[in-house]
């Protein structure tokens, strides 16, 4: 069966977006983006928030920029032909490979787990991602920690009462000093 994971980049303090949205905090430097191209390999769809998936709407076009580096060119040729699904009720049009979700998060990722094929369903957006959590829906939280404070904000983790136990599953630390720490829900 396929994991559900959720990967997004934090700061200390826990926030994927400071107080004042911005997360420029968060570019990562080439061993953390060479880290990033080499964990999209391993998604076979990504789940989208309708904030994330406008954000990353950039990919789609992004090589045809000729300012762009290799590896920004190789994330493109991966991100761009990736199944995405994105979870909107203002949207009614979606770029690319990507599609509206048809039914409840809950539906979407049964249905994608029952489907032949490969990879893990990635879940992106802080929202988004609350919910799974709230439905027990996510495998795997993984966690880009960069060393920084930014005192409020959209938090990675999502405030419900419920705890989940965890497994240390992979750690890595950068010569950026950013943390990697990749954990599986115990079950």
């Amino acid at each position: 069966m396929r994991s559900v994971t959720y990967s997004m980049n934090v700061s200390l303090d826990g926030y994927i977006v400071g107080p004042d949205g911005e997360f420029d905090w968060t570019g990562p430097d080439e061993e953390v983006f060479r880290f990033w191209i080499d964990e999209i390999r391993q998604v076979g769809v990504h789940l989208l928030g309708r904030r994330l998936y406008e954000t990353m709407l950039y990919w789609e076009t992004a090589d045809q920029d000729p300012s762009l580096d290799d590896s920004m060119l190789e994330w493109a040729a991966l991100w761009k032909p990736l199944p995405k699904v994105v979870f909107s009720t203002t949207l009614s049009a979606v770029q690319g490979h990507a599609r509206l979700a048809s039914g409840g998060l809950a539906e979407e990722i049964e249905r994608l787990r029952a489907e032949p094929g490969e990879g893990d369903i990635a879940i992106g957006g802080a929202t988004l991602a609350a919910e799974a959590h709230a439905l027990g829906l996510i495998d795997e939280y993984r966690a880009m920690v960069y060393p920084v404070l930014v005192g409020g904000g959209v938090p990675f983790f999502p405030r419900r009462e419920r705890r989940v136990d965890l497994e240390l599953v992979e750690t890595n630390t950068f010569s950026s000093k950013v943390v990697y720490l990749r954990y599986r829900v115990a079950r």
